[in-house]
């Protein structure tokens, strides 16, 4: 067993106000065509037509691939793969959020080592060829994929969302511009914020975290905390935003070498089977979650509940961290997080669903990173407190 820390970001990163006005010039360094894999949303705003002008002024031709309209799948992977081909692209940009981001990096990964992007989970195909280049480019304050050698496809065959993570899933740059994040109504700007902070909160707390990630969690966490309201109620203020993009970038940082823990091991079922989008599944787990994990990380959440309340500072760790458990249920009752009942998911159909939910979890892996490893019968018991959760419950905070 290695002794030591590994760190590792895409080999460059743009960041800031008109980053993405460099698209152009950072693809040219990539390849002479470009597939732009995004959705049509994206499209709609004309950021595509955008993305497509800048990369012309390089002499950068460009195909488009916007098929995608939930969470990513292994259809749409194969579907942008026929198009990278077809149209006989030699880099690749995502443009959109963490689907457009994961469905990307899949085929990325593919084009050069071929197979089915299922292969690759759990280590049982290792990609040993470069993939082809690929900038990322996120255009909501959340997943933090860009900064990430991890991919996360829906097997439409079984409805299992496979965790895959190998260092070559990592793109090779990201664009991080606040810009794109203003056209993002108020619930995407909820979810995806919760996201953040569920990757920077887990990273922080993960069984495998090291000094360089906590450093990007805790910087994450004071980011994200400080300013996810601000960017919720008023969606033009751009510091706000601009706080709200470099927080998720610094939790996907963060996670993607200190890895996620149970929330995301429970969250991803969810969305598999009941299509929740996946920031709103991990809001809906968090602090129920916290709750359980609170006694094997006292100490840790006893920082991430002086963050939320610098008052805390005299108190004793087991204050903070009860504080810190509350402060996240505030913050999802502000944020108007619904729980899994009032999203609107049938109990029937989740009590069927429960043992296989609970089983795809612990097979991901990410539950054995929490610190306290919960067992089968634990994570059963977890789903059904989560069905109807009460966020106000408990909550006592000014």
């Amino acid at each position: 067993m290695q002794d030591f820390a590994v760190f590792n970001s895409p080999h460059n990163i743009n960041y800031g106000r008109g980053a993405f006005n460099s698209v152009g010039i950072e693809v040219a360094k990539q390849g002479k065509k470009a597939l732009i894999v995004s959705d049509k949303i994206m499209d709609k705003l004309e950021n595509v037509g955008e993305c497509r002008n800048y990369l012309s002024k390089e002499g950068i031709e460009s195909a488009v691939y916007l098929g995608i309209d939930s969470e990513p799948t292994d259809v749409y992977v194969a579907e942008a793969l026929d198009v990278l081909k077809q149209e006989k692209c030699d880099v690749i940009i995502s443009l959109g959020g963490g689907s457009c981001i994961d469905t990307a990096k899949s085929v990325a990964v593919l084009a050069t080592n071929g197979g089915y992007i299922g292969d690759y989970m759990g280590g049982n195909k290792i990609a040993e060829v470069k993939a082809l280049p690929h900038v990322a480019i996120p255009t909501t304050a959340g997943t933090g994929s860009e900064a990430t050698d991890a991919t996360v496809i829906t097997n439409t065959t079984n409805d299992v969302k496979m965790m895959i993570k190998q260092p070559v899933f990592l793109p090779e740059m990201a664009i991080v511009d606040p810009l794109l994040t203003m056209s993002a109504p108020e619930h995407v700007t909820a979810a995806t914020g919760v996201d953040a902070l569920s990757h920077a909160i887990e990273a922080y707390i993960s069984r495998q975290s090291h000094p360089m990630t906590d450093m990007m969690a805790l910087s994450a966490m004071k980011l994200i905390i400080n300013n996810i309201t601000k960017a919720y109620q008023d969606k033009d203020n751009i510091d706000a935003r601009e706080r709200m993009i470099l927080g998720s970038l610094q939790a996907g940082l963060a996670f993607s070498n200190a890895s996620v823990c149970l929330v995301h091991g429970m969250s991803r079922p969810i969305g598999a089977l009941f299509h929740v989008p996946h920031g709103f599944s991990n809001a809906m787990l968090l602090p129920a979650v916290l709750e359980y994990s609170k006694d094997s990380a006292v100490q840790r959440l006893a920082d991430l509940g002086r963050i939320f309340n610098p008052e805390m500072e005299n108190e004793s760790d087991e204050t903070a961290a009860d504080v810190a458990v509350a402060s996240v249920k505030d913050l999802c009752l502000k944020l108007e997080i619904p729980n899994l009942k009032d999203w609107g998911i049938d109990s029937q159909e989740f009590e069927t669903a429960v043992t296989k939910m609970a089983v795809d979890a612990l097979e991901s892996g990410s539950p054995g990173n929490n610190p306290k490893v919960p067992s089968h019968k634990e994570i059963e018991s977890l789903y059904h407190y989560c069905f109807d959760y009460n966020f106000a419950s408990g909550v006592e905070l000014k």
